[in-house]
């Protein structure tokens, strides 16, 4: 049985933070980590108090993590960030509610007694002789400890408490992961059993020692089960801090998936049940499966099930299928054209989803380039007269000020110039669509003309289309180009203006310009007349995308998103060289372009040319981290390779921030999860000067003194199917709606809020529909029961055989 656990986190906006620049604002972002290791930075919002952001992670882990932090900081160009406050969350206050948090909460101050991270390895014995009890603590070693010192490091030593008794180990120099293996002993004092305590400090020459952190053992555990192996560290027990505000707030979205997932046959019936719905009639067919499942979600539950639907039939090779069906479903409950697709019904949800599975190499094809012409041209633009900044236009034109019509037609020129690229763009890329998109949009405009048929709706099978394409991909992307992976930054306030006004055209022509001069933006007019000229174009595009031949899906059951030779990341790194010559190690990086794909990781000067060196995915043992302190230098990560049995083969590479560094580590760690004998520990450090800069150990063959995170990845659109897992998220979703398939069983019919969804049909299910119904209800609920045993008897199992767990 194999385990999955993973957080969903939304960084929404945050409120009322505290102005750190002198201007009286600040440039506010997140820091999110898992257990002490970054895995995301939001990006920075600019000379704003109340930013928003936005983003949304999906961080999979391992099951014994402990707390996520948000860090929110004031960036700065010169000098260290301002910390302005924190959000701590542990797993308990996760998972307190099954739906998890969504809520406002008030930033705490950072507290440097409290930022404790680390393990120490001791092992206690309690021992009594004829001057009474002795414990033995045997201080053996730590890793992973808060760095303290301005390099990076810390100076740590151990005092330990028995009673009024105290005794400390010797200092180690720079290092995280300080070796000790000193035996400390301590008589027992007057006054009854005492706790043990053991702190870890940082030693420092001037001032006061850093505390790094500490464990606690009462006098039961010391009585009956002396402690023996790695300790997770504590800060010192103290009431949390509550500012009441005065630091501001979060909006967090933030959701633990935790589940054991069961060898595929017992999630066959549930499967099986699934794909015969797709196969039946669907016209006002209200007792199928799926209808059942969209009657029970609601919000976000509803979009969580459309991904994993999208994502289990596609694993099966069927998502054209369940597309086709729940547009059907969609398009035979509305009456009026002009109202398809526009709620958040499942079938909109799902072809939403689906595209972006499916289309975002796609949609980086089409309008990166232009996106990225945007933000570095940086044009001032503006048509709305209230909006106009006359000043502004002069500052950038170092004229005298222009009038508003001048402002007005330099602009028009400007939006027309990118309009047009744009367009261009998306017209010319039928022919690169990916194939399952294009079937998808055929069968969506078959089942509109099949349903309004006539030249009376002739822009209905468009306007299905170009509904989802351009209204609900192309135009968000351009608006928000941080969000679909378009940019690493948010757009600052006057290129986010430029890309709303793009965004706006886009959408009109999207709507086949039906709406112009209708809507409350008369300063839009100067514009009409290309957007007309474009709504043509778009037709015509709108044709040669749905003029794909097959019926059957293009690719067959595709287990993957990406093939194994289609780059799963590329771009520019620095390289540390095998050998550095004696110029020192500052020039001992060197730019190269890298390329991963499923099968390899290459290395060359730039694009296109011949690679200079190439390690096999299949070889890697392990991706991780490397401490600043072992080259002086943030941001470098290592990948450890061994080729067959021969030593293991380190290559350093350096990204250019956080974000680079987290979306680097996270795809090796994915393409290279199923190689066999990665390794439990490596050095985050670096071998250099006969020893290694982590842990001071003077041999290569050294033991790795920290352990690997190769189970901590970003989830995204090119992460591997896996077809059990998004069975066992749709169990879930039954789960939560278990109660009111019983109701049903008990009214003999649903509840009739979403009988109008669409404006659909007004009438009620018929007798025979309620017996349909009832019997899927029936037939739910003995899967239910069915996987609720499977999931007992796997855990029963895993408790009474303890040990590794296969997938």
């Amino acid at each position: 049985m194999a385990q999955s656990s993973s957080l969903s986190i939304r960084v929404v906006e945050g409120r009322a933070l505290p102005a750190k620049d002198v201007s009286g604002s600040s440039d506010p972002y997140c820091l999110l980590k898992v257990d002490d290791e970054v895995v995301a930075r939001t990006a920075t919002v600019w000379h704003s108090l109340s930013p928003f952001w936005g983003e949304e992670y999906t961080v999979h882990l391992p099951r014994d993590f402990h707390r996520l932090d948000f860090y929110v900081l004031d960036q700065d160009t010169v000098g260290h960030d301002d910390v302005i406050g924190k959000i701590s969350l542990s797993k308990e206050a996760i998972t307190a509610d099954p739906r998890g948090i969504d809520s406002w909460i008030n930033l705490s101050r950072v507290d440097p007694d409290a930022e404790v991270q680390g393990e120490v390895r001791l092992a206690v014995q309690v021992l009594e002789d004829g001057q009474g009890r002795c414990l033995r603590c045997h201080v053996l070693q730590a890793r992973d400890l808060a760095p303290r010192d301005i390099c990076g490091t810390s100076d740590p030593f151990a005092r330990v408490f028995w009673g009024s008794q105290s005794v400390e180990t010797s200092t180690i120099k720079k290092t995280r992961f300080p070796h000790w293996d000193e035996v400390l002993e301590l008589r027992e004092a007057v006054g009854g059993p005492a706790p043990l305590r053991v702190e870890l400090w940082d030693w420092d020459m001037v001032g006061k020692n850093d505390f790094l952190g500490m464990v606690e053992f009462s006098p039961q555990v010391l009585q009956h089960k002396p402690p023996n192996g790695w300790f997770r560290l504590q800060p010192f027990p103290r009431a949390e801090g509550d500012c009441g505000g005065s630091l501001g707030a979060l909006r967090l979205k933030v959701r633990l998936s935790e589940d054991h997932v069961l060898p595929s046959q017992c999630y066959q019936p549930l499967v099986e049940l699934l794909l015969e719905a797709v196969q039946s009639p669907v016209e006002e067919d209200t007792a199928s499966p799926l209808a059942v499942l969209e009657e029970l979600t609601v919000g976000d539950c509803r979009q969580d099930l459309a991904t994993n639907l999208v994502k289990l039939f596609l694993g099966q090779g069927l998502a054209g299928p369940l597309l086709d069906y729940l547009t059907r479903r969609e398009v035979a409950r509305t009456t009026d054209p002009n109202t398809l697709f526009r709620s958040n019904s499942l079938a909109s949800k799902a072809l939403e989803q689906f595209m972006k599975l499916v289309g975002m190499r796609y949609l980086h094809e089409v309008l990166k380039p232009i996106i990225s012409r945007v933000f570095e041209e940086k044009k001032y633009m503006e048509l709305d007269p209230g909006k106009m900044d006359l000043g502004r236009a002069r500052r950038i034109s170092f004229k005298a000020a222009p009038s508003e019509a001048q402002v007005r037609d330099a602009s028009l020129g400007l939006l027309t110039g990118y309009l047009r690229l744009i367009v261009d763009a998306m017209v010319g890329s039928a022919e690169r669509c990916p194939p399952a998109m294009r079937l998808a949009f055929r069968r969506l405009q078959r089942r509109v003309e099949e349903r309004f048929p006539g030249a009376a709706h002739e822009d209905a099978k468009y306007l299905a289309v170009s509904g989802f394409l351009f209204l609900r991909f192309f135009a968000p992307a351009i608006l928000t180009p941080k969000l679909f992976h378009l940019r690493d930054q948010h757009a600052d306030p006057q290129t986010s203006r430029s890309l709303l006004l793009l965004a706006k055209a886009v959408q009109s022509i999207g709507n086949l310009g039906q709406q112009l001069g209708q809507g409350k933006e008369p300063w839009m007019a100067p514009l009409h007349p290309f957007l007309l000229e474009s709504v043509a174009r778009v037709r015509g595009f709108l044709d040669r995308l749905v003029d794909v031949r097959g019926d059957e899906e293009a690719v067959g059951a595709a287990r993957a998103l990406v093939p194994p030779s289609a780059t799963l990341r590329e771009g520019f790194l620095l390289r540390r060289q095998d050998e550095p010559s004696g110029l020192g190690t500052r020039f001992a990086f060197k730019k190269r372009y890298f390329r991963l794909s499923g099968e390899t990781l290459t290395c060359s000067k730039g694009p296109g040319w011949q690679a200079l060196s190439t390690i096999p995915v299949a070889q890697i043992r392990a991706v991780e981290r490397v401490d600043m302190g072992a080259f002086q230098q943030p941001h470098v990560m290592q990948v450890v390779a061994r080729d067959g049995t021969g030593p293991p083969h380190t290559t350093y590479l350096q990204c250019k921030d956080v974000n680079e560094l987290s979306q680097w580590l996270s795809a090796l760690r994915k393409a290279s999860a199923t190689n066999p004998d990665r390794l439990a520990a490596c050095h985050p450090g670096a071998f250099r000067a006969g020893r290694w800069t982590c842990c001071l150990q003077a041999e290569r063959s050294a033991t790795g003194c920290s352990r690997t995170h190769s189970a901590v990845t970003l989830g995204d659109w090119s992460d591997p199917l896996d077809p059990d897992a998004e069975a066992q998220m749709v169990y879930r979703q039954l789960l939560l709606g278990r109660d009111r398939l019983r109701l049903s069983l008990l009214e003999e019919a649903f509840p009739e809020e979403g009988a109008g969804r669409g404006s659909g049909a007004t009438c009620g299910p018929g007798p025979e529909a309620l017996s349909r119904q009832r019997a899927t209800a029936t037939r739910l609920l003995e899967i239910l029961e069915d996987l609720d045993r499977a999931h007992e008897e796997s855990q029963w199992r895993g408790q009474a055989a303890p040990g590794p767990r296969g997938s």
